[in-house]
């Protein structure tokens, strides 16, 4: 279903939210015949538009979105549009208060779509990715995918390096930092930089950082999955 120059989107939440925010970019629906009516807005663009439109059984679904969690529908889209760095530096330049979400290394679709989904809820300004976006990672975003602005680098270190130079604040993330998030205050625009859950952020990751927050548990555990630990991060950080 999907060529080089073209997106595989699936999951209910996920399709729905591209009707929604980029409906130019739909080409193809590709639905179950029990979803017609859960996804009826999908099918009736597609129809308005002359779009080819699908009805294909579960077996075929999950060929053409390469996973068993298509909730019976798929979708083939356009690439979707993301910010360069150097055009997200000239936003933040005129946003005072916006919040970004950088990801160092975090590469699992389940945490990337938690952490996605979080930000568009709060309203994180932006997310920047450091390697290519899974669409099992726009399934569990639930539509979060498309609600924040998304840019993605082959260097992070380098994007924040040159994010700093222009005033953008680098918060990095440590389970052992000193800092108390919960006590810290936050000068904004501001780049939140979550790692690894195994290793962290690197050493050249943290040289960039302006300072090293983390949380305080009872203790119990070391530390929080990464996309929880964003989670309550990114709503403290954007009601700041």
């Amino acid at each position: 279903m999907a060529k080089e120059e073209t997106e595989v989107v699936y999951g209910k939440q996920a399709c729905l939210a591209v009707l929604a925010k980029r409906p130019g970019d739909l080409l193809r629906v590709a639905y179950s015949e029990d979803m017609a009516e859960e996804i009826a807005p999908l099918t009736q663009f597609a129809a308005q538009k002359t779009l080819p439109m699908l009805v294909r059984d579960d077996v075929e679904l999950e060929r053409m979105a390469d996973s068993t969690h298509h909730e019976g529908v798929c979708l083939q889209t356009k690439p979707r549009k993301w910010t360069t760095p150097n055009e997200l530096a000239e936003l933040l330049a005129h946003d005072k208060t916006a919040v970004v979400v950088a990801l160092d290394r975090v590469r699992n679709p389940y945490n990337v779509g938690a952490i996605l989904r979080t930000a568009a809820f709060f309203g994180a300004h932006t997310v920047i990715l450091g390697s290519t976006l899974a669409p099992q990672a726009v399934r569990v975003a639930e539509g979060g995918a498309e609600g924040v602005r998304l840019t993605r680098t082959t260097d992070l270190v380098d994007t924040l390096r040159r994010l700093r130079e222009k005033g953008i604040r680098i918060v990095g993330t440590d389970a052992n930092a000193q800092l108390d998030a919960s006590k810290a205050q936050f000068r904004k625009p501001m780049v939140l930089v979550m790692g690894n859950e195994r290793e962290g952020l690197t050493e050249r990751m943290l040289a960039q950082c302006d300072e090293v927050i983390g949380l305080r548990g009872s203790g119990a555990i070391e530390s929080l999955n990464v996309a929880v630990a964003a989670g309550v991060l990114i709503a403290r950080l954007t009601r700041a």
